[in-house]
This record gives C-alpha cells, structure tokens and sequence, in this order.
C-alpha cells in the first residue's frame, strides 16, 4: 500500500480537535487536490508560454507579465485571503478561493486579448495566495497534534507531482491548444468545491471586533511597493536602476508603509498580524528560515540556464536534468513529515538547510560535472521538501493563537515571497557582475551558500523536541 495512502488511513482514524468532527481522508484529499491544481498552474506556465506569444504576437517582455502579474496580486492577497479565513472561517475561504481560481482559468482560457487574460491570471494569483495556506491552517485544526507532519508532509509533496507531471500533461495538452491548459482547471475547481462543500468541517469564528481594514490596505500597498521595486529592478545595470526613478519611488514608498503598518497594527483591536508574534523566537526563527528557503528556491529559476551553458544541451533537455530535483521534492516531502513527528522541527530544519548547504556548493563549484549536479540538485531537492513541505508550517500552526492560524500559514508563504523576490534579482546581479555567466551563477550560488549557513546557524536556537512537545502540551490543555 503507498506511503500516502496509509497515513490517510491512519489519520482517519485519530479522534480531531477544535472543528467539526469529519473523518480526515476526505479532507485531506479535498486539500491535496486543491493545492495540486494551484501547484500545476505554475509548472505549466514555461510549456504555455511559447503558444500564447504566438497566439497575441507578444514580445518577451509582455509575455512575462503574465508571471509578473501573477506573483503581484499572490503577494498582495496572501495577508487578505488567511485574515479572512480567521475572520470568517476556513472553509468559506478556501472554496471561495477554489471558485476564483476556477473562474480566473476560465476567463484565460476564454481570453480574447492579452489584456482580458492577464485580468485571469490576476485572479488566479488572489487565489493561489489563499489555497495553500489556508489548507495548512486546516490540517492545524483538524489533524491530532502527533500526525501532523505527515500531513503537513503530503502536502508539500504536491509541489514536486506538479513539477515532475506538469510539463508532461502539458505537452499533451499543447496539441489540442494551449487554452486547454486553462480549461482544464474548471471541471477540477467543480469537482474540489461539491467535495469541499461536504467534507470540510465548519470553522467556529469570533467577527464581534472590527475588520481591520487599515492594516489590510497598508500592508497590501507595502508588499505591491516591495514587489514592483524588484520586479522591474534591472539586475545588468545595478547602479542605474538603484537610482531610476521607479525603483527609488517604490523602495521609499516602503520605508514609509513599513512603520505605518507596525503602528497601525499595534492599534488595531483585530490586527491583520500582531506584531507581538515575532516576538516569539521560534516563530522569528521560522521567518528566517522561510526567507533562506525563498532565497534557494528562487535559484531553481536560474538552473536550466547554467545546465545549458555547462554541458551545451538544448533547453528541453534541461528541463529533463531537473526532475531528479522534482523527484526528491516529492518523495522528500512525505518522509521529512514523518520524521517530523518523531524528531520535532529542529532536527529536520538543521538537517534541511546542511542539505541545501551541500547541494548548492556542489552546483556552485562544479557545474560542468553531470555527476555532481544531479548529486546537487537531488540534496536541494530534499532540503527544499523539508524546509517547505512540513516543518515551517508546523511552527507556525502551533505558536499562533486559535483565531490566527491562517494569517500565520500566511506569514511563511509570505516570507518565502520575500526571499524569492531578493533572490530573484541578487542572483542576476552577481551574475552580470562576472566575466563569464557560468562563473556568474557559481559566486551567486556560493552567496546562498553563505546566506544558508547563517540561518542554519541561527536555527541551533530553536527548541529542542522535548521542549517542543512540553509547549505543544501546555497548548493542548490550555
């Protein structure tokens, strides 16, 4: 019997805690289902490209609004969409996103310009940004405190089933056009809703304190500021574009939301995050380790490009050199749940990061060896399914308080963003800075190493798993 299959079976069986009480195999499939649809929406994304530039006659610029767009209103939403789920339940929030998931594939699908489909793939970032976390604060209040890595676990082992399946369907798909590719996530966004309708349990929720809608604005502007700076950072003119107008505007325009925000929160009588959460060290420490995590993950990008300067393959055959990384996300993902709950988070965290320390420094130093990147790639793999598929989300669920489980998932999506986005446009920098591309990315992913190593450093702090479980005890009888 598969892993999967008999931690569901195992999981069903556990009494639950603080919703109403279903049986868990249902949900948790409503929640993989749903999290896998949002996950292949960004692996088919490379496929689609090429057909949809010919389609409008776009150029590469344009083209990449469509990624740009996406990522803009994903950030933007991901404080909206988990407030909301705490304020007016999970389940509401998390079919809501569903639908407008659904509905934003359907109008790119249906999309008679390029305008009206970025209008879809806006829609689809606004629901993306809800999915996942949403999904893990589910798992928070429903699963037994002692099985929730694993399920944790098998949630992030969707990423990898995305990206190893993905570019397959994908390229079946191409054949009948590549609005088929969008079409498709409608009768799956039905099929997940009528499901979650009746397999997701009921969220008890206190609305008596106002929505603070100030905080929500403030926070939003802050993040859209933060992600168009870097979005149109030019990393091949550093200098010039620290200085463009567009950059420095949208930079300060953060420097001065940044301390709005903390005073309007801390007046808040409902704040969208209360400031005092990072005050707890294991969940600043989980913050440093999702931005390190955002930081690796963001060079994934960069991958097929250095495959194919070091060993002259054609981009297609790259893609291919990437799946042993795919793989080792996937099967990554389930096991490091599984040790979660035997080991606690800190054992898998040390062990992550050394894995990505490792992996990174052999891609760094030895690109042209096929050996020593599969090796590489592999290591990244797993260290990435440790950090993003169980153990940060595992923190988070059990340091924050009951009427803040969503905006905490949130909060590591968030600062995996904010890692990406650094990464995205420092990588790019140091490797415009070097006499050759490929020794370019090698002292760009050498600088992940280093970053890496830090955060590793700081997560010695983190609480052991005695203490872990004596706290997640004090939490239950509390």
């Amino acid at each position: 019997m598969p892993p999967a299959r008999r931690a569901t079976q195992n999981l069903q069986r556990s009494p639950l805690t603080g919703e109403t009480n279903r049986p868990t195999r249902p949900v948790l499939i409503v929640l993989f289902f749903g999290v896998l649809m949002g996950a292949m929406d960004i692996a088919i994304l490379g496929p689609a490209i090429p057909a949809i530039r010919e389609a409008f006659g776009l150029t590469d610029r344009l083209v990449s609004w469509m990624f740009s767009v996406w990522v803009l209103a994903n950030l933007v939403s991901v404080p909206v969409m988990t407030k909301l789920a705490d304020r007016f339940g999970r389940k509401r929030i998390y079919l809501l996103d569903i639908t407008l998931f659904g509905l934003g594939s359907a109008i790119v699908a249906a999309a008679p310009n390029f305008d009206i489909l970025l209008v879809g793939r806006i829609l689809q970032g606004m629901a993306a940004a809800g999915i996942f976390p949403v999904a893990a604060s589910v798992i928070g209040a429903v699963i037994p405190v002692d099985r929730r890595g694993r399920a944790f676990g098998l949630l992030g082992s969707v990423f990898g089933i995305a990206f190893i399946i993905g570019p397959i369907l994908a390229g079946l798909m191409l054949t009948l056009g590549w609005r088929w590719l969008y079409l498709a996530n409608v009768p799956i966004a039905l099929i997940v809703l009528l499901f979650g309708l009746r397999a997701l349990p009921k969220t008890e929720t206190d609305r008596t304190s106002p929505l603070d809608l100030k905080g929500l604005f403030v926070l939003g502007g802050l993040l859209l500021s933060f992600a168009y700076a870097l979005s149109v950072f030019d990393t091949s003119d550093v200098i010039g574009s620290l200085t463009s107008w567009r950059v420095l505007s949208a930079f300060l325009l953060v420097f001065l939301l940044a301390p709005l925000f903390v005073w309007v929160e801390k007046n808040a009588e409902d704040p969208v995050l209360r400031i005092d959460l990072f005050k707890n060290r294991q969940v600043a420490l989980a913050s440093v380790n999702a931005i390190g995590a955002g930081i690796n993950e963001a060079a994934f990008i960069f991958f097929p490009t250095i495959v194919v300067l070091a060993h002259g393959v054609t981009t297609s055959e790259a893609a291919f050199m990437l799946l042993p990384m795919m793989v080792a996300v996937a099967v990554g993902s389930p096991l490091a749940g599984r040790l979660l709950d035997k080991t606690g988070s800190k054992f898998i965290i040390l062990l992550s990061n050394i894995l990505l320390i490792f992996g990174m420094l052999g891609v760094a130093t030895s690109p042209s060896s096929k050996a020593v990147f599969y090796l590489g790639s592999s290591l990244i793999g797993l260290g990435m399914a440790g950090l993003l598929g169980s153990s940060l989300n595992y923190i988070l669920i059990h340091e924050a308080r009951k009427q803040e489980k969503a905006i905490s998932q949130g909060l590591i999506t968030l600062n995996i963003s904010i890692g990406q986005l650094f990464s995205a446009a420092a990588v790019g920098a140091i490797a415009a800075s070097a006499s050759t591309p490929i020794q370019g990315y090698g002292n760009a992913f050498t600088a992940i190493v280093v970053v890496t190593l830090i955060v590793m450093s700081l997560s010695f702090m983190l609480r052991n798993r005695d203490e872990e479980q004596a706290a997640l005890k004090a939490q239950d009888e509390g």
